[in-house]
């Protein structure tokens, strides 16, 4: 995800032949994530999460996005608890009840595949379970606003309005971003806004749609790291990634679950 910033680029519209490329980095993301699911469990480390996640890019012909971006020394984000997002890998151990968001992106011959979900080592709380689901959902009702002629604005508002009847809040500094052949280009996809605001969608554009939901407020701080980004208030944070492109008749989601795991994934 982007921080929130102005956009001076030109948004990229992208041919029918494109969808092609995306569809196959998008499934490998979605397959990578599949894979993980049945590892996060009470003493696993986010080191070894990593590592498996790294192993199956490499070993699917793809290569790791995140691995040396802008200084970045891992292959994902795993980001526990509070982490919203950005969250490093390493030495942390799961512990029963922890819930943490997995954000991977491929490179497969030169398509961007950018995903995450949510995982619960053990069993989560009751207000973790209902965070996920609310985040779930309002991620799908951004995606369901899709179509051309509709705006960036629309998608934020279906995400806020859902969120915020939940009594959760929508991290405002983070955001979706445009992707194909780069990992990060424009339109910012703000997850709360107002209908008919921001560009109108056109089909060929591809773009990510990946709400963060705080249980308490929305504020977030970044760690010394430079990195790890925390809700102020120490609340518990979810977030759901897809990646999405336009087409004439509506979205197209290139990072569906080819298991089936694409709804929240609550453990075992």
């Amino acid at each position: 995800m982007e921080q929130h910033s102005a956009e001076p680029r030109r948004i990229t519209i992208h041919t029918p032949e494109d969808f092609a490329g995306m569809r196959k980095a998008g499934r490998l993301a979605a397959e990578t994530l599949d894979m993980i699911a049945g590892h996060i469990r009470p003493g696993a480390t986010t080191g070894e999460i990593d590592q498996l996640c790294h192993d199956f890019m490499i070993a699917h012909g793809a290569v790791p996005a995140t691995l040396g971006y802008r200084g970045y020394t891992k292959s994902s984000c795993t980001s526990v608890n509070h982490v919203v997002c950005h969250g490093i890998p390493g030495e942390r151990v799961l512990a029963d009840g922890d819930i943490v968001n997995i954000d991977v992106t491929v490179i497969l011959d030169g398509w961007y595949g950018d995903s995450s979900r949510m995982y619960v080592a053990g069993t989560p709380s009751t207000k973790a379970r209902l965070l996920m689901d609310v985040t779930y959902e309002s991620m799908m009702r951004g995606i369901a606003a899709i179509k051309p002629g509709a705006t960036l604005g629309d998608i934020g508002h279906a995400i806020q309005i859902y969120v915020e009847k939940q009594r959760f809040s929508v991290v405002r500094d983070f955001c979706g971003h445009g992707i194909g052949r780069h990992f990060h280009e424009p339109p910012n996809v703000l997850h709360f806004g107002r209908p008919g605001e921001g560009p109108k969608l056109r089909p060929g554009m591809f773009f990510t749609v990946e709400p963060m939901v705080n249980a308490g407020r929305p504020e977030v701080k970044i760690l010394d790291d430079g990195w790890t980004a925390v809700t102020r208030d120490r609340s518990l944070s979810a977030q759901y990634e897809h990646m999405v492109g336009v087409t004439e008749a509506g979205v197209e989601i290139f990072t569906l679950s080819p298991a089936g795991l694409h709804k929240p994934h609550l453990g075992t």
